[in-house]
């Protein structure tokens, strides 16, 4: 009998132990949604490929995709962000949904229609912060704003239950591609109130995320032929057939132009994710929200709405995190 109980007296640690630890495991992890122009350029494959690699920081509830003038339409934005879900292997566990092709202005009539330009994917933005409870979901949209004003447009009580990191803008200074691609969504998603953070840009400047690069040479020694095996064979979008996304990665640099001494890459959309995994990447600071007229900024000093930029981002860092994270991915 004395057995039985002290049998049972050590079943009961075990598992009071053990029990809490997995909750905080599973608590701790990074609800997100990514929402992407995954067929512009080649910096947003990398950016999902890096929220598939930090499985133990990320939860991806899900991608949805809007069309930017570089990307072959809807179905071609779609069908890249689908090539990189595959080379994950993540085909059954993340949804990929369509999003908006127009601008935020030229939809927002139609919002109540079943059918709106964009509908799936606003109604899925809207579903999975509708279920969150105790914690926010953090959309990080790195094209376009508007899937996102679109999705506060139609149910505004979402607000209170995201957070939105987006890669986009030069602030200060006007312009940039995610922005001019419609400027009618920027307003409308900080005047919604929203916790905002901008990871800025700055073309050709140290203090932006067109900082962080990679250079060809470091594609091949830290990304050809790296990371998991999937289980699908992808035709890519220049064609070749891959199974793994170091070699996929290798082929986009190979037809894409390069910038900058040595000629390299940004890696703008990954940045966005890399101070959500770890703010000490990059510099934030926290002024009143400005407004966007045209697609230059207006300072509005006695906003009482607050946003945050993000700034001087540790590209040795971030890029250091990537290869190595490919590298322990690695069969």
């Amino acid at each position: 009998m004395k057995q039985s109980f002290v049998l049972i007296i050590m079943v009961i640690a075990i598992f009071s132990c053990h029990t809490p630890q997995s909750k905080q495991e599973h608590v701790s992890k990074i609800k997100i949604l990514i929402d992407t122009d995954a067929n512009n350029e080649l910096d947003d494959q990398h950016a999902l490929a890096y929220a598939f690699l930090n499985e133990d920081v990320f939860n991806v509830v899900g991608i949805t995709v809007n069309n930017t003038r570089n990307g072959d339409g809807i179905q071609g934005q779609y069908d890249e962000a689908e090539r990189i879900i595959k080379l994950f292997n993540k085909v059954d566990e993340v949804p990929l949904l369509k999003g908006a092709e127009k601008s935020y202005v030229e939809i927002a009539p139609t919002i109540m229609q079943a059918d709106f330009d964009g509908h799936e994917a606003v109604d899925f933005i809207i579903s999975e912060a509708l279920k969150v409870k105790g914690e926010k979901l953090v959309l990080v949209p790195v094209g376009k704003l508007t899937n996102i004003a679109l999705a506060f447009l139609k149910e505004p009580k979402i607000v209170d239950k995201v957070r939105v990191v987006w890669l986009g803008a030069n602030y200060p200074d006007p312009g940039e591609y995610n922005l001019d691609n419609d400027t009618t969504s920027v307003n409308p998603v900080i005047e919604s109130g929203v916790p905002f953070e901008m990871v800025t840009v700055r073309y050709g400047k140290p203090s932006g995320s067109d900082a962080v690069r990679i250079t060809p040479d470091q594609v091949d020694k830290h990304l050809k032929g790296k990371g998991p095996v999937s289980n699908y064979t992808i035709t890519g979008r220049h064609g070749g057939e891959f199974n793994n996304f170091g070699d996929y990665s290798a082929n986009l640099f190979s037809h894409i132009d390069l910038h900058g001494n040595p000629p390299s890459r940004a890696m703008f959309d990954m940045v966005a994710l890399a101070v959500i995994k770890n703010e000490s990447w990059g510099q934030k600071t926290e002024i009143p929200a400005p407004k966007l007229i045209g697609n230059g900024w207006d300072e509005q000093p006695d906003n009482q709405t607050k946003i945050v930029v993000w700034e001087n981002f540790n590209g040795d860092a971030i890029i250091g995190d990537l290869f190595d994270l490919m590298e322990k991915a690695t069969p």
